[in-house]
């Protein structure tokens, strides 16, 4: 159902938080009790004049009566719903929203805090099979144990061993008790998870994006404040010197695009030429993946519109994100194939702009895509490919038709989509994927 045609179920819902009779709401709207009892039950449209004389009766603004819950908390119910196993309903997320907000805003942090949870499990899983400190500190628990109890069978099971070799045995008992402990400690300094720290070098990184909402403002202006190294080590729960060289890289591309295209030229230029990543690229003389991340890293509170941003390497996988109102990708797992950021990387170089439309009432999203190499070149060496896309959550009219593009399979109710990967846990809509073309 659109998120207009929920109207009615707000006004009702706000309706009997005031205590207002059904008859004494439609007397004061100027309407028949019957009229708003069909309103009330979805059953006829609501707008206009009559939408705001219901709304200054019920004391809110007619935004909250005609579009309901907001947009960041419907993303991020869909996100849960996308999870593996999931068999949530999301065509009745809003519904869910609308009548328990409080409720919807505790499972979307459950749900985040889930994610977050099984982020940290991978993480450990993987260092449990790759880290060689970590492995060298449980296989010396293991062996200290191991001696521990073989040398305890042993004065268990004879009786005629002299003091000499008692004693023997006594202080091997003690060493490696000793040994155990050490180890023991070790281990768990090693395993131990720090309160509120990420789970990976790389969620330390993309939460602090996110707290800075992809805005990086010490390396800004012609004399940056800090050093890409020194913001790297200021990042909380960044994690070993390893993980801080790979911050530190991220950050340095950051630090040259704002060199290449300074924010207050650029930001005037974006507004000037309506955001367009072509004409700025041409007037800068600038890559357009640069341009790309530059107009994502553009702080909203100067006045620019919000922005979207995903990055993903040759392999799919997502190396940064930033989400916006009514676009949102899986973190960890496989996204939807058919977004311009996956098509990219089937054509580098080539710059592609599309319309796209999330399943239902989601509002159209205009994306900018390139995929461009990232590493010097060099004969014989590995060709490794980067792909940038920008979304803007505000469209300008007269665009093509918008393409169908998903979060995940598994909550997309498209029918026959050629990139189908799993059944949808959502039943089918009457509207059919048209394919690649995008």
């Amino acid at each position: 159902m659109a998120r207009s045609a929920l109207a009615g179920s707000r006004i009702r819902a706000r309706r009997l938080d005031r205590g207002l009779a059904q008859a004494d709401l439609a007397r004061a709207a100027g309407i028949s009790a019957s009229y708003l009892n069909l309103i009330e039950h979805n059953r006829r449209r609501i707008g206009g004049r009559l939408l705001n004389r219901i709304a200054a009766e019920l004391e809110v603004e007619p935004a909250v009566l005609s579009q309901g819950a907001g947009r960041p908390l419907l993303d991020q119910l869909a996100a849960a719903a996308a999870a593996p196993g999931s068999e949530a309903e999301e065509d009745r997320a809003e519904a869910f929203a609308e009548a328990f907000p409080g409720w919807a805003a505790l499972v979307a942090r459950q749900a985040a805090r889930v994610g977050e949870l099984e982020g940290r499990v991978a993480a450990l899983t993987d260092r449990l099979a790759h880290d060689p400190r970590l492995a060298t500190s449980l296989h010396e628990l293991i062996s200290a144990v191991t001696s521990i109890r073989s040398t305890a069978s042993i004065l268990v099971g004879a009786d005629d061993l002299d003091r000499d070799w008692q004693e023997r045995f006594h202080r091997n008992i003690h060493d490696d008790s000793l040994r155990l402990a050490d180890a023991s400690r070790e281990l768990a300094r090693r395993l131990e998870p720090v309160e509120g720290a990420a789970a990976s070098p790389a969620e330390a990184l993309a939460q602090f994006l996110d707290r800075t909402d992809h805005h990086v403002a010490a390396l800004e202006g012609p004399e940056p404040a800090a050093t890409p190294a020194e913001v790297a080590a200021g990042v909380p729960g960044i994690g070993p010197p390893a993980a801080q060289r790979l911050a530190t890289a991220w950050l340095s591309r950051y630090a040259a695009d704002a060199r290449a295209l300074p924010l207050t030229e650029f930001g005037a230029a974006a507004r000037e030429t309506g955001y367009d990543p072509a004409a700025l690229a041409r007037r800068f003389g600038a890559p357009l993946a640069a341009v790309l991340r530059r107009l994502a890293a553009l702080p909203p509170g100067e006045g620019h519109p919000p922005t979207g941003l995903a990055v993903c390497d040759g392999a799919g996988a997502l190396l940064q994100l930033k989400t916006a109102p009514g676009f949102v990708l899986p973190r960890a797992g496989p996204g939807c194939p058919l977004w311009p950021l996956y098509q990219a990387l089937g054509q580098p170089g080539r710059a592609i702009r599309a319309a796209v439309a999330l399943p239902g009432d989601a509002p159209r999203l205009l994306v900018y895509a390139v995929a461009e190499p990232v590493a010097p070149a060099a004969f014989g060496g590995p060709v490794l490919t980067e792909a940038v896309m920008l979304v803007l959550t505000d469209p300008p009219p007269g665009l093509d038709p918008p393409a169908p593009v998903g979060i995940a399979c598994r909550i997309c109710p498209r029918r026959r989509c050629p990139a189908r990967r799993e059944p949808s846990v959502l039943p089918e809509d009457d509207g059919e994927a048209r394919g690649h073309a995008l």
